[in-house]
């Protein structure tokens, strides 16, 4: 008996890809694992939507994910004040150094990474069918990761983060291998990931408990004459974690999903140390005053001329202009003064405001800083390296300013 054609050339698509079908609730799920940087990955999904019948496809994006493969050039109508004065430039910052990491992948596999997501999302759309965004926002991971893991493993990320900007020569084959059996946000943090299960599980667990919950949840809303057979595409590393909790997962999805989608409150301790810090500083320099006013007087210029100083010596690193410097070394010191936006966020807005991004430069964004140079020279990369380099500024300026004032009155 002869196979037809169409059923051979799907069964050509599929030779060697990572496939489970799971049975819940009324509906079947195909779950297909894909590698993010393979051809046949996108084959595959191709293959899948052409030849068989489908009621919904699911794919392993958050809406921001989604709206960035769908148009690309989004990003260009940032709003670059708004994304200062909102706290967001720390976020969007990390957004864009790891997406160096993805151009690098593109330009040595040829092959955009999430292409085969994207070819489920224009399948879908080609065919009708609902489209289902069932992993977390990007943004949620990221800083649910960062809250997992200790003080100083967070300078690791910061410094894991900066490497991979000036890294320059190509990715290793083993670690493109590896990526397509596993995940885009774990290998991007490969090295922290593979040693901290906190953060593993920030980036990898929790987004199957997630997902698994938000299959469910999506398949609860549809009617019983309404999407019983659904394709579900993620990436190879989720696939065993997924299908199981598929099986398994018995708590109520819409409660799982709201907790996980939950962004970890902030840790309070770093907040008091800070500002104990400032109100024993400020303390000493009224002991100081009481004591004699020509040694207050030293005791509060030396406040101004440590954190006015680190923090202009930021502006300046990060090639700000004579404007944002200034904004920075007068912003720094009357911080405790001045609760709301910190002074990287004034120094980083008087550059956006003196050196204007222009359209070259959204234009050319994604380009620039794949090069260490790029966020110099870009107006958009400056003024976040800007933000940030301001504010790390700051805080070596209080704590240098607080031992120096302490030796010299004790």
């Amino acid at each position: 008996m002869s196979v037809p054609e169409t059923d051979l050339a799907l069964l050509h698509a599929l030779e060697g890809q990572p496939i489970e079908r799971v049975t819940r609730d009324g509906v079947e799920y195909v779950v297909l694992g894909t590698a993010h940087v393979s051809r046949s990955s996108v084959e595959a999904v191709d293959a899948l939507l052409a030849h068989q019948h489908f009621d919904a496809v699911a794919v392993e994006l958050c809406d921001s994910r989604a709206q960035s493969m769908r148009d690309p050039e989004a990003f260009k109508q940032m709003d670059l004040f708004k994304v200062i004065r909102q706290g967001k430039a720390g976020m969007v910052a990390a957004s864009l150094v790891l997406s160096t990491f993805q151009k690098r992948l593109a330009d040595q596999s040829g092959i955009q990474p999430g292409a085969e997501m994207k070819a489920a999302m224009d399948g879908a759309d080609q065919r009708g069918l609902p489209l289902w965004l069932v992993d977390r926002e990007v943004g949620t991971t990221l800083k649910r990761a960062w809250h997992s893991v200790g003080f100083w493993q967070r300078f690791g990320l910061l410094g894991g983060l900066l490497a991979s900007v000036f890294e320059r020569e190509d990715i290793e084959q083993a670690e493109i291998e590896k990526l397509k059996q596993g995940d885009l946000l774990e290998s991007a943090f490969s090295e922290f990931a593979s040693e901290s299960k906190p953060l593993y599980e920030s980036l990898i667990g929790e987004r199957d408990v997630f997902m698994a919950a938000r299959l469910r949840e999506e398949a609860s809303r549809s009617s019983s004459d309404e999407p019983r057979r659904v394709l579900v595409v993620i990436g190879a590393g989720h696939l065993k974690g997924l299908t199981s909790l598929l099986r398994e997962q018995l708590d109520d999805p819409a409660a799982t999903v709201a907790r996980l989608a939950a962004t970890p409150p902030k840790a309070r301790w770093p907040k008091w140390l800070a500002v104990a810090l400032v109100l024993l500083v400020f303390a000493a320099i009224a002991w100081a005053f009481h004591r004699n006013a020509s040694l207050g007087t030293q005791a509060l210029m030396a406040w101004v001329l440590f954190t006015g100083g680190f923090a202009a010596l930021g502006a300046l690193v990060a090639g700000g202009h004579p404007l944002s410097i200034l904004a920075a070394f007068i912003a720094a010191p009357i911080k405790p003064f001045r609760p709301g936006i910190p002074a990287g966020g004034i120094s980083a807005m008087a550059e956006a405001w003196v050196r204007r991004p222009r359209v070259v430069d959204f234009d050319t964004l994604r380009d620039d800083i794949v090069h260490w140079s790029g966020w110099w020279k870009n107006r958009v990369a400056r003024t976040l390296l800007n933000f940030f380099l301001v504010s790390v500024g700051t805080i070596i300026g209080e704590y240098s300013a607080g031992i120096h004032i302490f030796k010299s009155l004790f």
